[in-house]
């Protein structure tokens, strides 16, 4: 579906040999991240690869990485549109410490929490040398992914976010606009597009028009990562994300905009998740 372009993490050798490539970056391991595990987990009506961040790294060539949450899993009991585009995505990881606890109540742990938010600046990071990685950020408000594109490429040493452009509102509804996007892609040079514009409008954006954009090898849906590269929106502090708190914090920090969506609008998941537990869970697609 792809062109193939220089594996440059395959052979040890080769990492040694380039000259360009620096050896990956150690990433620390999860404990007892190697046995016990399955390599799926099922949450309701979507499987989630069980990926450390280091083995997404070192997988990921090709294809569409999507980062569901309690939200999407929500999204995507009513939302068949949403749910077709997730049967397209080739690297599915969990974005979501309540996930994290999900999974470890249906017995089938993960193995680390990958947020898109965590893993689009290791991903900067481990491709730092790597020539072959040019990277598209499409998001933000008005100046906020020239901003991130100033400040990763300051922090990185190199231009390896080569474009930035923050689309108009609504803009995936604009024909138009979507095809001078696809062009402006096209033209820039990129192998890697990076979309925040919030799911589900990023994701299917993605599905829609990436068999458009032959250049580009890896499709991202980041939400927010743009704005908290450009330092527009405030990360919850690690601990906060790691107790499972980041949708509280988030709440503190725009209540208007989301106390809605996580009071209301995904309390069922919790009542979904029980089903699954007792084994009567059904998808409403299948």
């Amino acid at each position: 579906m792809f062109p193939k372009r220089t594996n440059f993490i395959a052979q040890s050798s080769f990492i040694k040999s380039a000259p360009y490539v620096q050896e990956p970056q150690r990433l620390p391991a999860f404990e007892g991240a190697s046995t016990g595990y399955h390599s799926k987990v099922q949450l309701l009506n979507i499987t989630i690869d069980n990926l450390t961040m280091r083995e997404l790294l070192e997988k990921l060539h090709t294809g569409m990485v999507i980062t569901p949450n309690v939200d999407h899993l929500v999204k995507l009991q009513s939302d068949r549109e949403f749910y077709n585009v997730y049967k397209q995505a080739d690297f599915c990881i969990c974005d979501s410490q309540i996930l994290m606890y999900a999974a470890r109540f249906l017995g089938t742990p993960f193995k680390e929490k990958l947020s898109g938010s965590d893993f689009f600046p290791a991903f900067c990071r481990f491709h730092r040398n790597n020539p072959e990685i040019k990277i598209f950020l499409l998001g933000g408000a008005p100046g906020v992914a020239e901003t991130a594109r100033q400040k990763i490429n300051s922090r990185l040493g190199r231009e390896i976010i080569i474009a930035a452009h923050s689309p108009s509102f609504g803009f995936e509804k604009d024909a138009d606009e979507c095809a001078r996007l696809v062009e402006m892609i096209q033209a820039s040079g990129a192998t890697v597009l990076a979309v925040g514009v919030g799911a589900p409008k990023q994701e299917k954006w993605i599905a829609y028009h990436r068999h458009l954009l032959s250049n580009i090898d890896i499709f991202m849906a980041v939400g927010a990562t743009i704005d908290f590269e450009a330092g527009n929106i405030r990360r919850a502090p690690k601990w906060v994300s790691q107790i499972g708190m980041e949708w509280l914090f988030r709440i503190l920090k725009d209540p208007k905009r989301l106390w809605k969506r996580y009071l209301v609008d995904d309390l069922p998941f919790f009542s979904l998740l029980l089903k699954q537990k007792l084994g009567v869970y059904r998808s409403p697609f299948e």
